[in-house]
């Protein structure tokens, strides 16, 4: 299982990549800080979904679902 920081250092490097004053970049470093500063990913989805505006929100809820989707569930 890939965790919290590992996840927001690949939205950081996709924010690095995107275009300066970019929809893109926004939504990616807005993922990396809260994939940073949460404690798993389900809370930091919780914390995405606060996001405004909402283009910024459902651009970051998407990239988050891209990182995510490999993701297996977590089995007990």
């Amino acid at each position: 299982m890939t965790d919290n920081l590992d996840l927001a250092a690949r939205a950081q490097e996709l924010a690095d990549s995107a275009p300066v004053g970019s929809l893109s970049r926004t939504a990616a470093h807005s993922v990396a800080i809260t994939l940073a500063t949460t404690r798993d990913a389900e809370h930091a989805r919780s914390v995405l979904d606060g996001l405004d505006p909402a283009e910024v929100r459902q651009a970051a809820l998407e990239l988050f679902g891209e990182l995510t989707v490999d993701e297996p569930e977590a089995t007990a």
